[in-house]
């Protein structure tokens, strides 16, 4: 395993993460603890969940992904030595069932919010707290145009910033992230931690995979000159790029076969996309979904690869991608698709 600094800090993180948002849907807590004990001897240490996990969320699940981890925690001597990154719901009208439908990024619900995630985590601290989504109205979760609707920004950055920073100095969390983001709003926190002496957020937890680099427009760029580096969500864009959803197959047990809403990933361009990388990566000797996660990793943006598996052998596929090196020749194919089919799936 490789590692990388968690932004400014002195917080080393390996470069590939454990994403665990299946964990309590489609997971059941035995296979949650299976999949972290085969990560941290594989040389993980970094583990990602969010309050409003496990995904679809659902009242009757809410919470379940933070407690499996939790009560793993609980049963182990070497909490320090892992990083564990949650995150807070923003305003959202669809999850009426947290904090009765009045979740916002002020100083009330991110401090039960993160209370309740402390609890969960049986933990007293966690290394990275991360706004799940922007609290104003603006294009994420795959929506392009963005229409000016001031009325609707919420609760301002700087708000949010100044409850969080009082919870670095309370030692309930190490250091701050984002999720979802735009340019502008990174660069918001950016201007605002600086005018006022704010914690500096450190990462940025974003989609990025074969099928969308949007990353690559407007903030890789701040990746690199501000020390925020990318922590990729859905590298395998919903398991679509290791090839099993071509040819309109369902295979059964899987994401886009029990959930039809998620179809981002399987739009037209998009499949068409994906049976160009999966015939590139099989004319190489390689499986596809190795080839698309060494990819990813391989971007000197990125802080580290979230990978999610819902079978130990998909785990183990994903993880021994780390060791992949994708020759100049591989890179520039897969640049060349990328220019015939640009995004596909923003």
């Amino acid at each position: 395993m490789e590692y990388r600094k968690l932004g400014h800090t002195d917080i080393n993180v390996s470069k590939i993460c454990l994403g665990t948002m299946t964990w309590g849907e489609q997971n059941t807590e035995k296979e949650a603890h299976e999949q972290l004990d085969f990560a941290i001897d594989s040389g993980i240490n970094f583990i990602d969940v969010a309050e409003m996990y496990p995904v679809p969320p659902r009242a009757e699940t809410y919470g379940l992904t933070e407690s499996y981890v939790g009560n793993w925690l609980n049963k182990r001597k070497d909490r320090d030595n892992l990083i564990i990154a949650t995150k807070v719901s923003a305003k959202a009208e669809w999850l009426p069932y947290i904090r009765d439908g009045q979740i916002k990024l002020d100083e009330k619900n991110i401090n039960q919010a993160l209370d309740d995630s402390l609890k969960r985590l049986k933990t007293d601290y966690v290394d990275l707290y991360q706004m799940h989504w922007p609290e104003r109205d603006t294009n994420f979760f795959g929506r392009l145009g963005y229409y000016h609707a001031p009325d609707k920004d919420g609760v301002p950055i700087v708000e949010t910033l100044e409850v969080l920073g009082e919870l670095v100095k309370q030692g309930k969390i190490r250091s701050i992230g984002i999720s979802n983001e735009t340019p502008w709003g990174l660069n918001e926190y950016l201007r605002i931690a600086n005018e006022k002496g704010y914690p500096r957020i450190v990462s940025i937890q974003n989609p990025y995979n074969l099928l969308n680099r949007t990353f690559e427009i407007g903030l890789s760029e701040f990746s690199h000159r501000e020390q925020i580096g990318l922590l990729a969500y859905s590298p395998l864009a919903f398991g679509s790029l290791s090839g099993k959803y071509l040819n309109n197959k369902k295979p059964e047990g899987a994401r886009l076969t029990l959930f039809e809403r998620f179809t981002r990933y399987l739009n037209p361009r998009a499949t068409e996309a994906t049976k160009l990388y999966v015939k590139l990566a099989k004319k190489n000797g390689l499986d596809p979904a190795q080839m698309a996660l060494s990819y990813v990793t391989s971007r000197p943006f990125l802080t580290s690869n979230i990978i999610g598996a819902t079978s130990m052998e998909q785990l183990k596929i994903d993880i021994e991608s780390i060791n992949i090196e994708l020759s100049n020749d591989v890179i520039k194919e897969i640049e060349s698709i990328h220019e015939k089919i640009p995004n596909p799936s923003p």
